[in-house]
């Protein structure tokens, strides 16, 4: 497994943008297709993005489509997820997770190692 540590959560307006972080350690990086989900209070985890260890390929949730951007950079062992026009909806603790030479799948089970999350909080 891969040990992740997420940054970059905090406290912003509607309409903000934040960019959050996630590094990795303890296998190689470039293995691992990376995914962001979140959690709400009272609501169960939801996927937001996934890019394959591989072709860097990408994938998001429709509700975040045209705003939340995931890229990686394998030098650094970093995923990112770059969020614009940020909605009070958007509200919740977002948690890094990763699966050795998986698909960019969204069902959570799938990834086998997970970050302590980051909390993301938009105010109207």
């Amino acid at each position: 497994q891969v040990q992740l540590v997420e940054s970059g959560g905090g406290l912003v307006q509607a309409g903000a943008s934040l960019r959050l972080s996630c590094t990795a350690s303890g296998r190689t990086f470039s293995s691992y297709t990376m995914a962001w989900f979140r959690q709400a209070p009272g609501k169960e985890r939801e996927f937001v993005a996934a890019i394959t260890w591989n072709s860097g390929r990408t994938n998001s949730a429709d509700s975040v489509k045209d705003r939340f951007t995931i890229s990686r950079d394998n030098a650094k062992n970093t995923v990112y997820l770059q969020m614009n026009t940020l909605k009070p909806e958007d509200t919740a603790v977002y948690y890094c997770a990763a699966r050795l030479y998986g698909l960019g799948t969204s069902l959570s089970g799938n990834y086998d190692s997970w970050g302590q999350g980051t909390q993301v909080t938009v105010s109207s």
